[in-house]
């Protein structure tokens, strides 16, 4: 199977959505020493402890949901459902971009300065994501279907029409769900 890696423009939302594992409830940031962990992965100074951390911590918790929220919008071919995008416009509010002109005549976004923590990750992800729009990749970083799973995954397929992040586990389970419910309709 191909990898399931987004590109590095959209590495860093599907890194957040996946900190959450659905099926068993394990949280990579709320577990011992994980909000630091996901930050220094990123190069994002941890925020001081007690209250900053606390907020931190909130804040890419409600972060993460939303976009798990853009991606299932994005599986599913509909629009991002309100709240999510209510919350996404709040959070992205607090994480202002830049644009950076580079001495060759490039130019890209980047946090503005003096961001840090939760507003760094977001301002980043503001900009990968502004990055994927641009070359039409964004809607491609969509969330398992499984209600059960929702692991966000990059669709390499040639139609962009994939609904699981794996056929061997969640389509399979999905598939013979399907069928034993139209096995017993019929009996």
């Amino acid at each position: 199977m191909a990898s399931r890696t987004a590109p590095d423009s959209l590495r860093q939302v599907q890194d957040l959505v996946n900190t959450l594992d659905i099926e068993t409830g394990a949280d990579a940031l709320t577990a011992d020493g994980g909000l630091g962990a996901f930050l220094r992965d990123h190069g994002v100074p941890e925020p001081a402890p007690g209250r900053g951390a606390s907020a931190a911590l909130e804040e890419l918790r409600e972060l993460r949901e939303a976009l798990r929220e853009v991606c299932l919008a994005h599986t599913a071919g509909t629009a991002v459902p309100e709240r999510a995008a209510r919350t996404l416009d709040r959070l992205l509010a607090a994480a202002p971009l830049v644009l950076a002109v580079h001495p060759d005549g490039g130019a890209a976004l980047r946090p503005a300065p003096g961001l840090g923590g939760a507003a760094q990750v977001t301002a980043r992800i503001a900009a990968g994501i502004a990055t994927a729009v641009a070359d039409g990749t964004w809607t491609r970083l969509k969330a398992c279907e499984a209600h059960d799973c929702r692991w966000v995954f990059y669709d390499k397929s040639p139609a962009g029409r994939s609904r699981w992040c794996t056929m061997a586990v969640c389509g399979s389970r999905a598939k013979m769900r399907t069928y034993r419910a139209r096995r017993a309709e019929s009996e």
